[in-house]
């Protein structure tokens, strides 16, 4: 058994330099700490997975590997390849073929990053799990636990973590969301880390070459059809190389001749058409949003002012939101925000802490 004299965290470890600071930090801090690099990528060659590097392949395990060996700290790497397959790429496999925009980093974090790899550190007698997100986790005065955005506005990571449960959040510490990128970069050169000016990594980690139609075709038992472009009258205007290629407010790669710049408006899977409009057809005033999760409260329970994001790289809008029925929350926003796409996140915000959030059904509530 572990000694409970101080407390013991697993760290997940992806080679990179926030999450080999977060090790030192919480080493500095007193704590026990324990370096985990979780192997989600699915069974392949040794030559692929270094190819493919990011979070997931051969050069972020060695790289993990070396930060423990410089910290002093114990590693491993666990195997968590059945629950990414399950809950990261299958799922967004779904989602494309069912018409809408999925996420998967949010996806990886709940049901990946914190619900197996917690399960996983308590079995092995640890008191928290710590990740290098640019967030603050802190107690409110309701005696709930909710995130608040990172020091570093530029590299704030709330968006994709507002899916954690209360529990989740109880047994988990993010130290470099006190910090900024600059900040972290500076004290892994301080201690002569490796890893000090490696770069961020950018795309999802297991479509390395961003070909998401790609990825979605050779890995799918369905065959994508093609179908119609239509207007919003209804007006055919030429074929589409199937829904799984298109996203709400796209322009490029359309191939359509129609003399203006035009934009993906609506995708419709149940008649495998994609809408195209103008410009101004992308901005909505309203979404609707279900599979929620509320952080600061328990639940809403009347209309609330807050910022909403629509996408990680939004800014965020005033807007008010209310409960419809027991799982779907209307958000109005004070103007019309561009391009709100089904599938991806609404983060709701209130003085920088995160309220809660959902997945964007649409613009409208359908019948």
């Amino acid at each position: 058994m572990m000694s409970k004299t101080k407390k013991t965290v697993v760290v997940g470890m992806s080679g990179g330099v926030d999450s080999s600071v977060t090790a030192y930090l919480l080493k500095e801090a007193g704590y026990n700490v324990i370096g985990v690099t979780m192997q989600i990528w699915q069974e392949e060659s040794e030559l692929d997975m270094e190819e493919n590097g990011g979070c997931c392949g051969l050069s972020a395990v060695e790289d993990a590997r070396r930060v423990a060996n410089t910290l002093g700290i114990p590693y491993y790497v666990m195997n968590f390849r059945k629950e990414f397959k399950q809950y990261v790429m299958d799922y967004f496999l779904d989602e494309y073929l069912c018409g809408r925009t999925p996420n998967p980093c949010i996806a990886c974090n709940r049901y990946v990053k914190w619900e197996a790899l917690l399960h996983r550190a308590m079995e092995i007698g640890a008191d928290y799990i710590a990740t290098g997100h640019y967030a603050q986790i802190q107690r409110l005065s309701n005696g709930r636990y909710t995130i608040k955005q990172s020091v570093s506005t530029k590299k704030d990571q709330t968006y994709a973590l507002y899916n954690l449960t209360q529990e989740q959040l109880s047994h988990t510490l993010m130290p470099v969301g006190a910090y900024s990128k600059d900040q972290i970069r500076s004290i892994a050169k301080d201690i002569n880390l490796l890893v000090a000016n490696k770069p961020d990594s950018q795309d999802i980690c297991f479509i390395p070459d961003n070909d998401y139609a790609k990825f979605i075709h050779e890995n799918s038992n369905q065959v994508i059809q093609e179908g119609n472009f239509v207007d919003l009258e209804g007006n055919v205007l030429g074929k589409h190389r199937g829904i799984t290629n298109y996203t709400v407010g796209q322009r490029k790669g359309l191939n359509l001749s129609m003399g203006r710049p035009v934009f993906v408006v609506e995708i419709r899977p149940e008649t495998n058409e994609v809408v195209i409009g103008d410009n101004a057809d992308v901005f909505q005033a309203k979404l609707y949003a279900n599979r929620l999760n509320f952080m600061s409260i328990e639940k809403l329970t009347e209309e609330m002012e807050v910022i909403a994001k629509i996408r990680y790289s939004h800014q965020g809008a005033k807007a008010k939101i209310r409960m419809v029925t027991d799982d779907v929350v209307e958000c109005v926003f004070e103007e019309p925000q561009r391009a709100i796409t089904p599938g991806q996140a609404v983060v709701f915000y209130e003085d920088d802490y995160v309220v809660g959030g959902g997945s964007i059904i649409g613009t409208t509530l359908k019948e």
